[in-house]
């Protein structure tokens, strides 16, 4: 049996504007995208016999199809591959929290059995099979800081962003992305050609970006998200921005250091999970 130990990161969106609602019933989006460095740490291992297996440690995954498992049921079937497929999820990312655990799992699955199976299947087709499970696999395939449009398929190399250190913040409840998009009120239709596009270079310029369109939504039924914010920044924040559909929050800070003092100030009454991490 061939056995691969790979780690799934999260990531972060430093801004994500909703242009409208498709014909399909997704949304138009636009977002920046990059991954850091708090990760699961995915282990696959390959052999003899058919079907599929994913256990993960203090998470309970039911009978039921999962998007680990689903991932290795796609790649299977693309490379008509008759073999055992067992992953072991060492869970770091916090479940339904905008932080895009699901995803970049499901990424870390396609591209690991890939390269235990010698690379057959290209990056792009490997994208494809990734955007039909969810949107957000390929850009942690793509594995780059990224513009995203379309439903967040459609990527764009973002150049190389400041070095800044991220405390994340994570309430302790899931928050169900379904819900938030459709509690979402849409005033009028974007358009993309109207959206600045921005340098982040810098740290001024990677603030003057922060902004989603989705944390009204989920701040009113959660006030939990206003008040991490006040949080980070009375303790050194210099921005701070709810992650996708919640309910994680990001600070962004000057360095390490910075960040860890912020972490070390969390009140220790709350459910409140706190994570240092950087860009990748």
């Amino acid at each position: 049996m061939k056995t691969l130990v790979i780690d799934a990161p999260a990531k972060i969106n430093l801004c994500l504007h909703v242009l409208g609602r498709r014909q399909d019933g997704y949304h138009e989006l636009a977002m920046a995208m990059q991954r850091i460095d708090l990760a699961d740490r995915i282990e696959i291992s390959l052999g003899n016999g058919r079907g599929v297996e994913v256990s993960c440690d203090g998470l309970e995954l039911g009978d039921g199809e999962n998007i680990a498992s689903s991932a290795a049921h796609s790649f299977l079937a693309e490379t008509q591959l008759q073999q055992r497929v067992r992953i072991q999820i060492d869970k770091q990312i916090p479940v339904a929290a905008g932080l895009g655990g699901g995803s970049s799992d499901a990424a870390a699955v396609l591209s690991g059995l890939n390269r235990l199976c010698g690379q057959p299947v290209s990056l792009v087709r490997l994208m494809e099979l990734g955007a039909a499970l969810g949107a957000d696999v390929p850009f942690f395939l793509f594995e780059r800081p990224a513009w995203a449009t379309g439903t967040g398929t459609r990527l764009e190399a973002l150049p190389p962003l400041p070095e800044v250190c991220y405390l994340v913040l994570n309430p302790g409840f899931a928050v169900s992305t379904d819900w938030v998009y459709q509690s979402l009120q849409l005033t009028k239709g974007g358009e993309l050609a109207n959206l600045p596009r921005f340098s982040v270079a810098t740290t001024p310029e990677l603030l003057a970006v922060l902004h989603n369109d989705l944390e009204l939504v989920t701040a009113s039924r959660h006030p939990e998200i206003g008040e991490m914010k006040d949080f980070m920044l009375t303790n050194g924040a210099l921005g701070t921005l709810m992650s996708g559909s919640g309910a994680s929050v990001f600070g962004v800070f000057p360095d390490a250091d910075a960040a860890m003092t912020a972490k070390a100030a969390v009140p220790s009454g709350l459910c409140w999970k706190a994570f240092v991490a950087r860009p990748i």
